[in-house]
C-alpha cells in the first residue's frame, strides 16, 4: 500500500500558497487495511476514509465510468490493481492531477507543472466532457487564480462549449450550482467565473438573468461604460474591493437584473427596473435554493439602491420609509452590507471607480439620528396604543430632516 498527496494541496504548494486542505490517495490498499489502522469510512459512492488523527481524507485509488447524464451518472471502481496514473487520469485539470510521494517526489503524468507555469487551465483527458460540474469548477478556478493570469486552454473551452450544446449543464442539480457560485463569490476575482461561463455558452443556460444584461445600453451620461453587463461586472469588482462578504458581492451581482427585461423601445432608460429586478432575484434564489440571508440582502439592494443614490434629493419621509423597509434599526449589520453594495454600484462605472459616495454616509447619519428616538421614551411620556407608532414615525422623520439640514449647511460651507 502506497499513499500519495494529491490534487489541490500539491498544486497550491507549487504555486507557493498555503494549501486549504490536503487530500490523499491510497494505491494498492483495501478497506480492511485502513480500518485496521483506525481510519473511519465516510464515502458513500466510493471508499473514502478519515485519518484517525488529522481527519484528512484518504481515498482508495479508483477509476470512473460514465453510466448516465449529469455529474451523478458514474460507476466507480476502486481496487488494489488501480494504478496512481489511472486515478490521476480521472481528474478534471492537469494542474490538479499531480501527486507527491512520501519523499516529496512529484508524479506528473499529464504535465500539470508545465501548465502551472503557463497559467493554463487544461483538461486531463477527453473524459472531461462526462461531468458537467467541471465547467463550474474551471470557472471557479479561473476566479481563484485570475490574479496569476490563468486562462482556460482553447481546447478545454471547446470541450466545455460542446458540453453546453449537448445539454450536459441542464442536468446539474441546483444545490451544486449554488455551491460553486457561492465559492466563486468568495474568491479573489469572481468576475472571472462569469467570464468563463459566458465564453463557453453556459451563462445563458445557468444564469440567463445575468447573460441578458450584456448588450443592454444605459444612459451614457451616468454610465460611460454603457453596457449593463459590463457595468454589473464592474460593480462586482468594486464590491470585492469593499468587502470579502460573498453576500455583499451577490447583492452587487443581482442589483440590476431588471434592466435585462426593459423593452428595447425604452432604451437606454430603465424606468421601473428596481421592481423587475426584485422579481428576477426571487426567481434566481428559488431556482438554486439560495439561502435567505443572501436573498434578503439582494432583494433590498435591488429595490432600494436608487433611493440611496438619490439620498440628497428625496424627502425625509421617503428616506425614513427606506430605513424601515431595509430594517435598518433592527438589523444594522445587514443595513451596512446594503450600503456597501450601493457604494459598489456607484463606483462600478467607468471613471467613478475611486469616487467618494457621501450618500451612504448620509444614510448612516440619518439612521443614527432617527434611531435615538425609541418607543420606550414615548411610552414613558404617556402615549398609548397607535399614538406611539404615529409619534415615533413623526419624530424620526423630524430627526432625519434636521440631519439633512445639517448636511446641506455643511455642503454650502
Amino acid at each position: 500500500m502506497k499513499i500519495y498527496l494529491v490534487g489541490g494541496a500539491v498544486r497550491d504548494k507549487l504555486l507557493g500558497l498555503e494549501p486549504r486542505e490536503r487530500d490523499w490517495v491510497v494505491v494498492g490498499g483495501i478497506p480492511d487495511e485502513l480500518l485496521a489502522r483506525g481510519y473511519r469510512p465516510v464515502g458513500k459512492d466510493f471508499p473514502v476514509f478519515l485519518h484517525p488523527e488529522t481527519h484528512e481524507e484518504y481515498a482508495l485509488a479508483r477509476t470512473e465510468r460514465k453510466t448516465g447524464p449529469g455529474y451523478t451518472g458514474f460507476a466507480c471502481h476502486a481496487a488494489p490493481d488501480v494504478t496512481l496514473e489511472e486515478d490521476l487520469a480521472r481528474r478534471d485539470l492537469t494542474i490538479n492531477a499531480i501527486a507527491e510521494d512520501e519523499n516529496g517526489e512529484l508524479i506528473d503524468p499529464f504535465h500539470g507543472r508545465e501548465d502551472l507555469k503557463k497559467g493554463l487551465l487544461r483538461h486531463v483527458s477527453p473524459a472531461f466532457v462526462e461531468d458537467p460540474v467541471r465547467i463550474l469548477r474551471i470557472a471557479r478556478f479561473a476566479a481563484r487564480f485570475a490574479h496569476y493570469g490563468f486562462k482556460v486552454a482553447h481546447g478545454t473551452n471547446a470541450l466545455m462549449r460542446e458540453m453546453v450544446e449537448n445539454g450536459e449543464v441542464d442536468a446539474l442539480v441546483p444545490e451544486r450550482v449554488w455551491k460553486e457560485l457561492e465559492r466563486s463569490l468568495g474568491e479573489d476575482r469572481p468576475t472571472a467565473f462569469f467570464k468563463v461561463l459566458r465564453g463557453c455558452g453556459a451563462l445563458t443556460r445557468l444564469f440567463p438573468e445575468i447573460d441578458a444584461l450584456y448588450g443592454v445600453p444605459q444612459p451614457e451620461q451616468h454610465h460611460p461604460e454603457i453596457d449593463t453587463g459590463v457595468h454589473v461586472m464592474m460593480v462586482v469588482e468594486q464590491a470585492c474591493r469593499l468587502s470579502d462578504d460573498p453576500r455583499v458581492r451577490f447583492a452587487a451581482l443581482t442589483h440590476d437584473l431588471g434592466k435585462g427585461t426593459t423593452p428595447e423601445e425604452e432604451w437606454p432608460s430603465h424606468k421601473g427596473h428596481e421592481q423587475r429586478s426584485v422579481k428576477l432575484v426571487q426567481q434566481l434564489c428559488d431556482r438554486y435554493k439560495i439561502p435567505n440571508d443572501y436573498r434578503k440582502l439582494a432583494v433590498i439592494t435591488a429595490e432600494y439602491h436608487t433611493h440611496v443614490h438619490r439620498a440628497f434629493e428625496i424627502r425625509p419621509a421617503t428616506l425614513y420609509k427606506v430605513l424601515e423597509a431595509t430594517d435598518a434599526f433592527r438589523r444594522p449589520e445587514r443595513f451596512e452590507q446594503f450600503l456597501l453594495a450601493c457604494t459598489a454600484d456607484s463606483r462600478g462605472r467607468t471613471g467613478y471607480e475611486d469616487n467618494a459616495f457621501p450618500q451612504a454616509d448620509f444614510y448612516r447619519a440619518a439612521r443614527d439620528a432617527a434611531g435615538k428616538i425609541d418607543a420606550q421614551t414615548l411610552v414613558a411620556s404617556g402615549l398609548q396604543g397607535a399614538e406611539i407608532g404615529t409619534a415615533l414615525r413623526e419624530q424620526r422623520i423630524a430627526a432625519i430632516a434636521a440631519c439633512k439640514e445639517s448636511y446641506d449647511q455643511g455642503e454650502q460651507a
